[in-house]
Order: C-alpha cells, then sequence, then structure tokens
C-alpha cells in the first residue's frame, strides 16, 4: 500500500529549506514524488550564521525565540512551495542546527517548533532527532548512515556515500552487512562563506572561481594540519569548528589572493572525500550541493584514479534530495517505532527510537499545503 511522508531539513549551509514528498510502498521508498525550496532571508541567514559560528556570544531568551519562530515560519513556506496538497502521513524536521556539542555538554540544538509545522499540515511532524542518541553516549551525528543502508546496501557490495553539504560526511556500505560512518570536516561551508564574503553571491556555481586560482600549499598545509582531522571516529562537527575564523588563524602571514584561497578551501574538500574513499572500496557515491560543483567532483575524481565516482542520480534519488529524504524515512521510522539510531557510526551503547512526535490538534483532516 502506497504511503506518503516528507522530510524537511536546513543544514550547516544555512541558505534555506528543502522538502520532499517520498512516496513508500510498504517498507520501499518508490521515489519522490515532489520537493520543494525556501531560502532564508538574508538577515535571518546572518542572525543564524552569527550565533552558530559563536556559540558564546551573547543573546537574550526573546532573540532566541523570534528565532525559532522565524524557522518554523519557513519550514511551513517551503511545505506551501510544493506543487499541490498531499496526504501525508507524517512529516520529518530537522530544524536548523545552533549549537552541536555532544562531548562537552552532551546535547545539540536545532531551531524549529515542530508544533507550528503540525498545524499547518494537519500530521504528525517528528523533530529532535539527535538528542536521544546523544543521551546513550553517541554523536547524534551523521544521521543519513542508516538511510543510506536502508536504501543501497546490497549483499556482497561495497560502496561509499558522501554527503557534501556545508560538513561532509561519509558513509561506508560493507559487503558484509556493516556500516560506518563519520563526519570528514568542512564541505560547502567555507567555500559558500568565502564567496559570500568576497563576491556577494550565495555560492562559487561550478567551482569556477576556484578553478581560477591556484591553491596554496602552506595554507593547506596548516588546514590539514588541525588537531580535529586527526580524531578517530565517531566524530562530528559543525561551523563552530570550521569558519572563516579558523581559516584566518591558519593563513600564512603573506595571505594568499582571494581566488587562491578559494582555490585551497576546495581542494581541502576534495582531499578529505579522497582520503576516506581510499579506505573503503572501489566505488563513491556523491550526494548534497557539493555534488554539483563541477571543479570539486573534477578535483575528487582526479584524486581516485582508481575508483568509479558517481552522484547519487544512479542510484535512483538526485544529489540534492538525499538529505531531506532521509528524514521522511526517519519520520517514519519513528512513528512504526523502529530505532534508527546506529552505534557503530555515533558510538552510542545502543541503537535508539529517534525523534519526538508533535501530533496535530486536528489529524484527520489535512490543511491544504500547495
Amino acid at each position: 500500500m502506497v504511503s506518503y511522508w516528507a522530510g524537511a531539513m536546513s543544514g550547516t549551509s544555512v541558505d534555506g529549506v528543502d522538502v520532499v514528498v517520498c512516496a513508500f510502498d510498504d517498507d520501499r521508498l518508490t521515489g519522490v514524488v515532489d520537493r520543494a525550496s525556501v531560502a532564508f532571508p538574508a538577515a535571518l541567514r546572518c542572525r543564524l550564521l552569527a550565533l552558530q559560528q559563536a556559540p558564546d556570544s551573547a543573546t537574550t531568551v526573546r532573540e532566541l525565540a523570534e528565532l525559532d519562530q522565524a524557522v518554523s515560519q519557513r519550514y511551513v513556506a517551503a511545505f506551501r512551495a510544493l506543487s499541490k496538497p498531499w496526504p501525508l502521513s507524517a512529516a520529518g524536521m530537522h530544524g536548523q542546527t545552533l549549537f552541536h556539542d555532544p562531548v562537552g555538554l552532551g546535547t545539540s540544538l536545532q531551531l524549529g517548533n515542530p508544533h507550528v509545522l503540525a498545524a499547518a499540515l494537519g500530521c504528525p511532524v517528528v523533530a529532535d532527532f539527535r538528542r536521544a542518541d546523544i543521551a546513550e553516549g553517541g554523536q547524534g551525528a551523521p544521521l543519513v548512515p542508516a538511510f543510506h543502508r536502508a536504501l543501497w546496501q546490497r549483499p556482497g557490495e561495497a560502496l561509499a556515500v558522501v554527503n557534501i553539504g556545508g560538513i561532509a560526511n561519509i558513509t561506508w556500505l560493507h559487503a558484509d552487512g556493516r556500516v560506518e560512518g563519520h563526519d570528514l570536516g568542512p564541505g560547502n561551508a567555507l567555500m559558500d562563506a568565502w564567496t559570500q564574503a568576497q563576491r556577494d553571491a550565495p555560492f562559487d556555481t561550478d567551482g569556477a572561481w576556484a578553478a581560477s586560482g591556484q591553491v596554496d600549499p602552506t595554507l593547506l598545509a596548516a588546514l590539514r594540519q588541525d588537531p580535529w582531522f586527526e580524531q578517530p571516529p565517531p566524530r562530528s562537527t559543525g561551523r563552530d569548528q570550521f569558519n572563516l575564523e579558523w581559516v584566518r588563524r591558519q593563513c600564512p602571514d603573506r595571505a594568499p589572493t582571494a581566488a587562491d584561497l578559494q582555490r585551497t578551501l576546495l581542494e581541502l574538500t576534495a582531499i578529505l572525500v579522497a582520503d576516506a574513499a581510499r579506505l573503503h572500496g572501489r566505488r563513491l557515491v556523491l550526494c548534497g550541493g557539493g555534488a554539483h560543483n563541477r571543479f570539486l567532483r573534477d578535483r575528487i575524481i582526479a584524486l581516485l584514479p582508481t575508483h568509479q565516482v558517481e552522484d547519487s542520480d544512479a542510484l535512483g534519488l538526485p544529489p540534492q534530495w538525499v538529505e531531506a529524504a532521509a528524514f521522511a524515512w526517519l519520520a517514519r521510522e519513528r512513528l512504526l517505532g523502529r530505532a534508527s539510531g546506529l552505534p557503530a557510526v555515533t558510538g552510542a551503547r545502543c541503537a535508539a527510537v529517534q525523534g519526538v512526535v508533535a501530533r496535530p490538534a486536528t489529524p484527520a483532516a489535512p490543511v491544504s499545503v500547495g
């Protein structure tokens, strides 16, 4: 029997909300039947980035409440941008991560009120996916390897999946059924931030600006020496660790040109992806917004001459919608009462049933969101 489940997320790029509607035939995801994106207004994005990159800065409870409400309304707007209303069984809402510290404080904070979205959609909304895993001693991230396993693991086949969002993460699907994964470090976040700072553009289309520059070997070596990269898995990270201030601290006395710095940041991401992919198999699948950066993709392919490198379109799901689809699947697992946590990835003591459910007062009659 076919059912429809939605997934919505705003990631470490802090550029807006992506939403997809997925069709499931029993436990099998048969496809994405609708999708939409809405951008964050510039003022909201600036406020979110400022707090995300400087979590110790002073703010007020009122400001946090205002941001929470503003993010919630952007999620509602994303659903309204769909092509038509759908009879949704439920929706998964990632929210906007503002703070992630699973080891120190033992928590992760996402803005976005699932009750607001549930009231707008007239169906259950699952949110707060990370903290159940963290409460069991895990990192609460990355969340997508369980989805990759459900969708793409095949007996006897080894596959590496790299999601290049603001932060890049890898999933290793072993031929023997095991699953591993962890955050790799900067994906698009540094390149996007530098492009926005220098060129008043949201991102470097196809990596064309980066391609016009040269790698600064001194800076690249300094970036790669950060102790975080030596941490063994499980590990996760975010903009509080990797931001432009981090880059400035690593710059040599003679700073590179703007284009050379962009080229160096792209090379760092390519090396992180390639170094991880070499550890497992000979097939690499790319997803996330970074899969559309042509020059970044070319550099990854050049660094992995013996690998088959392709994007997730080859597996039936476009790269830019994989993460949002994962939250549709995670919501479905939560409503079915099934554990979706992967202790082998996050380091948790046990597999957690992830997510908290917000239910509307009138669940029987979903409102039109088209």
